[in-house]
């Protein structure tokens, strides 16, 4: 027998003659009712015997066990269910949650809602408006405190504290280079890029794919040749590297960019090989926004722009810096207002390119010309491209390298 098919409680009724049951009101006994009709006395002259409060629960009561008797089949859950609305019916037939009384705050009431009492709000949406409403409001107050430990340090002359970023908490690199470090300033002078900072050789690009290029790979490669001064493309048609490199350096380029793609024609790898001795650095390129889908992109000219290199501390970093400084020619034009930034930031290079606009004597602006691409070293090897036999200097191996103990480290950087 199903739950709702089971009448824990059945309350003295009558039938009329279509058998159709006519529940009585509270406290009024059948039973008199019964006997007035069976005697024929009239109805409307006889008053009604009503029982008292202990009559009405002992009755209540016989007829739940009685059914419980009865319904020997009825599950265990059924039998409780049961018993405890015929309880509920035995002390007043009304179901009535317990009001809890609220103790006032000895400290006083506090602004703004209080995140205890959220859980007593059963409408979702207005638990919702106050959750909002208390984060507000401690976002003020975090703002006031702020502006007055400000102006206390305005007043007392103390400097602010250190904010603990993981850059702040960067482990400590033995290849950290100083800026005025003899030993580095040496071997930076006479490496395979000093022909380029010590004699100012024009660079010469030579732009590629790493097979033919569709959709995306198109149009980043369009976009490359304008913001790379002095840069040509050329269709590879499946030839291998080793065979491209001579000629190219033949042709007088000083450096190759290789660009490849996923399936879906999207950017995703990039080498610079740089001419005639090397070296080559292999990156992982991701977050790749194109000048279309730049929000106010706008299109470069022909100046020559400026270079920022930002963050590039440890040996290996300075000389990933330098490869990127030989792509671009070193005298700039100012009046094209351009500029190119890598920015390092624990070892992602950010490539940005932007045009910097004076709005009066004190203010400027800057518009985004685009594109825009984070780039992630894999790997740098000594001279040219060499898959087989090359001699790396540097090879990313994340399980050996970014873990420290059992877990991976957040605060240790290369570049």
């Amino acid at each position: 027998m199903e739950d709702e098919d089971f009448e824990p409680c059945e309350l003295a009724e009558e039938k009329d003659e279509g058998g159709f049951k006519a529940p009585l009101p509270d406290n009024e006994d059948a039973a008199s009712d019964a006997s007035m009709d069976s005697e024929g006395e009239d109805f409307e002259n006889v008053p009604r015997r009503f029982r008292t409060d202990s009559e009405s629960t002992t009755d209540t009561l016989s007829s739940v066990s009685s059914s419980y008797s009865v319904g020997s089949n009825i599950s265990t859950v059924s039998r409780l269910s049961m018993l405890s609305s015929g309880s509920t019916i035995a002390s007043g037939g009304i179901f009535k949650e317990d009001e809890k009384e609220v103790e006032p705050n000895p400290e006083g009431p506090k602004s703004g809602p209080d995140m205890s009492r959220l859980k007593d709000i059963k409408h979702k949406q207005k638990r919702t408006d106050m959750y909002l409403n208390l984060l507000r409001q401690k976002r003020r107050q975090k703002m006031k405190e702020r502006k007055q430990r400000k102006m206390a340090r305005l007043e007392s002359g103390e400097k602010a504290e250190e904010k603990k970023t993981i850059e702040s908490m960067r482990k400590f690199d033995e290849t950290t280079v100083e800026p005025d470090d003899a030993e580095v300033d040496w071997e930076e002078q006479n490496d395979e890029l000093s022909d380029y900072f010590n004699n100012g050789t024009v660079p010469k690009i030579l732009i590629m794919t790493r097979n033919a290029p569709k959709g995306p790979m198109v149009k980043m490669c369009h976009e490359l040749l304008k913001t790379i001064p002095n840069s040509q493309f050329f269709f590879r048609q499946g030839f291998a590297l080793k065979k491209i490199i001579p000629q190219a350096i033949k042709k007088g380029f000083t450096a190759m960019i290789v660009v490849s793609a996923d399936r879906k024609w999207v950017p995703n790898d990039l080498k610079i090989i740089y001419l005639p001795g090397g070296p080559t650095a292999h990156f992982k390129m991701s977050s790749v926004r194109l000048r279309e889908k730049t929000k106010g992109g706008d299109t470069p000219t022909t100046h020559l722009p400026e270079l920022i290199l930002n963050n590039f501390k440890s040996r290996l970093g300075r000389r990933i810096g330098r490869m990127f400084a030989a792509l671009f020619p070193q005298v700039p034009e100012f009046e094209g207002r351009q500029v190119v930034t890598f920015h390092n930031q624990r070892d992602y290079i950010f490539f940005r390119q932007h045009r910097y606009i004076f709005r009066s004597e004190k203010r400027a602006g800057l518009k985004e010309l685009g594109p825009r691409f984070t780039l992630k070293l894999r790997s740098l090897q000594k001279g040219t491209f060499d898959s087989k036999y090359g001699e790396f200097e540097y090879e990313h191996r994340r399980k050996e390298m970014d873990t420290e103990g059992h877990g991976y480290s957040k605060k240790k950087f290369f570049l």
